[in-house]
């Protein structure tokens, strides 16, 4: 991070290129059309307010020239070096300074020109008078933009991050002073994360749950955030290098124990096929969970004539239904993506709040089963409930296999679990229909929920099947995962983030991250240039040389100078304090698992880029080993999103149909 006016910004000094060149083009632009205008009409200011015209002109040309200047200086000075060596760059603090100097005489000719502009008396010719106002409208955006990228890049923690910086890391503190130090620094990054969430979520009511997950949250970011020195920049050049350099492993060739390892027996080959067709089936309740808005966005044309015309039929008593659903649109949408009628709906709750999401129950006479689709993440609440990623103990009677489990999506399962059974929701499903089995199904936090459910159901409901479409990673430890791969099956398309998501995971790509960012060796600019053409567009995956060729394995294990001037630097007391706090207490994120056994879909395609059609996924089994690392792609965020799980899923189940029909 920069540290200018004795604070460190969240840009750095080589993120000056881009933005700087471009005002830089602008500039340019307007002196030649200022030069060009006060050419032609050099002896034509005789008009009533020509004298301060002229004037105003000619010290906007001399001012201009000024800001040409320092942006070209600033612009090459930002070129140099690399983003873990600013030395180069040493000299843009100062070159930055007489920037930001020239703005007060540019925001002097800027009312200088808006007053002469709005003055009557002016009778100068119309093109010069245009020509004055498009140069104050310019001044005054250019101003306006300015202050709207400080505050962008404005550290609240700033002014106490610079003490962890080289400067500020040879002053010596007593082990009393250093501790109370690291504990204010805490305190406050603690306090600005959760300001930054209240104010995201100041549209939600916000009782004591909230406010106790706004904290929980806040120290999760706090942790996750406070080691680095990295601007958002610097990530982002991180995850081009990683998804280049993935993609050149992926085109290597595989070892041929590699390839035998997933050959699968004609038996298992069986099985994948059944849970596949399950899966395509149970995937339609999951999806309809999310009401309308599923709806409206697979069919953004027909959906709401569609809904409207069903707003007004037949929907369930009220008191088969909870929460609000305004004009039916929830329930109609549930009605025609399912398939279903009014009547097979046993209980539907809108009812959302943290910890407490949406979900119905529902009789699903073609599998002869009794669902629980559980809605996934589609309100703040729920994105809350996703972040209080603490873990907790599942405490269950009769089951060994107790551990670790999230702790927002385990809340959330036992406010679905209270309900079910204390409010007799299945039990007036069985008494219905007695020979039915229990299934649970959801999407993404309704699959993480709908497997701790399925666990906590276990007991009672000993052939229970859950179905869970791609849920967190971090959800259940080694010992639970392990306990479900007898009733839960988790589906997982391509690199879906989520799947991959959870704190082990992430502190791993933070430190992939500063690892790859440290040890290359070309300027950020290139690399943010080269990483756009290739996701757009394509190609062979840049090379960029690094400070890593040629070094030996072992070698590899040392972290180089370059990743550790990355780091937040601390004295030797915060070192002590910070390693004597984790000898004493065990890891607050340990490793977390997906649930029951998996199973992978990759999508195969003949053009690596933009491939629309001719599409064919394939599906294995999978373990969760797999799912240990974070992968950067363009897909991995449109993998996750449930109409491409459920057209993934329907390719397959087609595919395997039409094999049986020959």
């Amino acid at each position: 991070g920069l540290v200018v006016f004795g604070r460190r910004w969240a840009i750095g000094s080589d993120d000056f290129v881009l933005p700087g060149a471009f005002e830089l083009f602008v500039r340019l632009v307007w002196w030649i059309g200022i030069l060009v205008l006060y050419t032609v009409r050099k002896g034509q200011f005789n008009c009533p307010g020509g004298g301060l015209l002229h004037s105003y002109l000619l010290g906007l040309l001399i001012l201009l020239a000024s800001i040409i200047c320092a942006l070209t200086a600033l612009v090459y000075i930002s070129m140099q070096g690399t983003i873990s060596n600013p030395g180069p760059r040493k000299s843009l603090p100062k070159i930055l300074y007489t920037r930001l100097l020239l703005y007060f005489p540019e925001f002097i000719w800027a009312v200088v020109g808006a007053v002469w502009v709005s003055d009557n008396s002016v009778q100068c010719e119309k093109t010069v008078i245009n020509g004055v106002i498009g140069t104050v409208i310019a001044s005054w955006i250019i101003i306006i933009f300015t202050i709207i990228g400080v505050v962008i890049v404005f550290d609240p923690l700033g002014g106490k991050k610079t003490f962890y910086l080289p400067d500020g890391a040879s002053r010596n503190l007593e082990s009393s002073q250093s501790g109370q130090l690291l504990y204010n620094v805490k305190s406050s990054a603690t306090r600005v994360w959760e300001k930054r969430i209240r104010l995201l979520c100041c549209c939600i009511v916000q009782d004591d749950d909230h406010r106790v997950a706004f904290t929980s949250i806040a120290e999760l970011f706090r942790n996750y955030f406070s080691e680095t020195d990295l601007v958002p920049s610097d990530i982002a050049a991180g995850l081009i290098l990683l998804h280049q350099e993935q993609d050149k492993m992926e085109n290597c060739p595989k070892d041929p124990e590699e390839v035998l390892c997933h050959s699968p027996s004609s038996l298992v080959t069986d099985d994948l096929d059944v849970e596949l067709e399950n899966a395509a089936h149970y995937m339609l309740f999951a999806a309809a969970a999310y009401g309308w808005p599923y709806y409206v966005y697979t069919n953004p044309y027909t959906a709401l004539c569609k809904l409207n015309g069903d707003c007004c039929r037949n929907r369930p008593t009220d008191s088969d239904i909870t929460g609000s659903d305004r004009h039916n649109f929830h329930f109609g949408s549930i009605l025609k993506i399912t398939g279903l009628q009014y009547r097979d709906f046993i209980h539907i709750s809108f009812h959302n709040k943290i910890y407490e999401i949406p979900f119905f129950v529902a009789l699903d006479h073609k599998k002869e089963a009794i669902v629980v689709a559980v809605r996934g993440t589609l309100s703040f609440e729920d994105i809350l409930t996703d972040l209080s990623a603490d873990c907790e103990d599942l405490t269950l009677e009769e089951v060994l296999e107790n551990g670790f489990v999230h702790k927002g999506i385990t809340q959330a399962a036992s406010y679905i679990y209270r309900k079910l059974i204390n409010d007799g929701i299945l039990n007036q499903a069985f008494t219905i229909a007695p020979e039915y089995k229990l299934v649970v199904v959801g999407h993404s936090l309704g699959g993480g929920t709908a497997s701790v459910l399925a666990i906590m159901l276990r007991n009672s409901f000993p052939t229970l099947r859950c179905y869970a479409f791609s849920p967190p990673g971090g959800l259940l430890s080694k010992s639970l995962a392990d306990y479900t791969k007898h009733f839960i099956v988790s589906v997982i398309v391509g690199k879906d983030l989520v799947a991959r998501l959870s704190m082990p995971n992430m502190e791993d790509l933070k430190r992939r991250i500063v690892r790859i960012v440290a040890n290359c060796n070309r300027p950020k600019y290139q690399i943010l240039l080269r990483g756009c053409w290739y996701e757009v567009f394509g190609g062979d995956p840049d090379d960029f040389p690094t400070e890593l060729d040629g070094r030996s394995q072992d070698a590899l294990s040392q972290p180089l100078l370059a990743e550790e001037s990355l780091m937040v630097h601390r004295s030797p007391s915060y070192n002590a304090l910070e390693e004597e706090s984790h000898l004493n207490s065990p890891p607050q994120y340990p490793h977390l698992y997906l649930p029951g056994k998996i199973i992978h879909i990759v999508e195969e395609c003949s053009s690596k880029r933009l491939c629309s059609s001719d599409i064919k996924y394939t599906a294995r089994w999978s373990n969760e080993n797999v799912f240990s690392s974070i992968l950067i792609s363009p897909k991995m965020i449109t993998d996750h999103m449930p109409d491409v799980v459920l057209k993934a899923l329907n390719s397959l189940s087609q595919e395997h149909g039409s094999c049986l029909s020959c």
